[in-house]
């Protein structure tokens, strides 16, 4: 029976994408989808197609460098498609691609999730910090 390397597990562990080892590219893709305002620029293109400046209104306290930064990665990643239309002044919208609407439902439910429970964890924080 031959023996399995260290190195050897970590490229078979690569090859099934298992987020758990380093060097997986899975891992990168977990880091991006993991970012707050990927999550909040994702549910404001669910409604359908958007400019970028409605994108930035609707996200309170995102900059401009973090907010073309993400969309860029978004874009990059195969979940939102941008459109230039020629016109003056010229005009681009952004909206999710299929890939981009199948991780909706879960995006959705993490912001849903959070913004349910965010008195329930404000007072697990205050008990915590007053004990700690």
């Amino acid at each position: 029976m031959a023996t399995t390397t260290a190195a050897d597990r970590r490229e078979e562990a690569k090859q099934a994408f298992d987020a758990y080892f380093a060097e997986c590219p899975s891992r990168k893709l977990l880091d991006r989808l993991s970012d707050k305002w990927v999550t909040l620029v994702l549910t404001g293109l669910a409604g359908g197609p958007r400019r970028y400046s409605d994108l930035s209104r609707r996200i309170a306290g995102v900059s401009q460098k973090m907010l073309t930064q993400t969309l860029r990665g978004l874009e990059r990643d195969g979940l939102v498609r941008r459109t230039v239309t020629p016109s003056v002044p010229v005009r681009v919208d952004y909206e999710l691609t299929p890939l981009g609407e199948s991780l909706m439902p879960l995006v959705a439910a993490i912001k849903g999730w959070a913004e349910a429970n965010i008195q329930t964890v404000e007072a697990a924080r205050k008990t915590y910090d007053a004990t700690a």
